[in-house]
């Protein structure tokens, strides 16, 4: 049996975000992923069991890639609790996500691909679930102001905005993005201003 290495297997899974990204879901080959990721062709045959293993592997990379670090947790932690520290937390949302631009288009064609494959389509729905459950306890935990409507129906608008952003970035500027943003905050989150 061959010996799997973890930093191996993490620089496969980029590498398959970036053909996802780059090619679609239809480019996504082993093949493919082996070139990208400069190794022996039949390296990444090695590590996933097939296509759709491969596929689940670079969804979940995606997501623990758009995490955001420990210093973004730990700066909003200590902030005030007011639109204001709501308006710049959404807008670092937006510019941190928007940054990993072939990590959330790989993400649209895992979701395009997960349309016809039940596993895929489970594992992404568990995983969109529970980061937008963790999204609304810590927004229920942090003291913001809104409700846990207003955090997902903030999660929907801001998802299409990172679209717009990484699909047609000549629609809107970086400050018609942020005034959205903000006007997102202070329509949708009632509360101190």
């Amino acid at each position: 049996m061959v010996r799997r290495n973890d930093q191996r297997r993490a620089a496969l899974v980029d590498a398959a975000i970036e053909v996802l990204a780059r090619e679609g879901a239809r480019g996504l080959t082993f093949r493919a992923v082996d070139a990208e990721a400069d190794v022996p062709v039949g390296t990444a045959s090695n590590y996933f069991v097939n296509r759709d293993d491969l596929l689940t592997q670079t969804g979940a990379r995606v997501y623990e890639r758009l995490r955001p670090d420990e210093s973004v947790l730990a700066r909003h932690r200590t902030a005030a609790r007011d639109r204001e520290t709501y308006t710049e937390l959404m807008r670092e949302l937006v510019g941190r996500v928007s940054a990993f631009r072939a990590g959330y288009l790989a993400l649209l064609e895992l979701r395009l691909e997960a349309t016809r494959r039940p596993g895929l389509r489970a594992l992404l729905t568990e995983q969109v679930r529970t980061d937008l459950d963790a999204n609304v306890a810590y927004h229920e935990e942090s003291g913001l102001p809104g409700d846990a409507t207003a955090v997902r129906l903030l999660y929907l608008a801001l998802n299409w905005l990172i679209v717009e952003q990484l699909t047609l970035p000549d629609v809107l500027s970086a400050a018609e993005r942020d005034q959205l943003v903000a006007a997102a905050v202070d329509r949708l989150v009632p509360g101190v201003q």
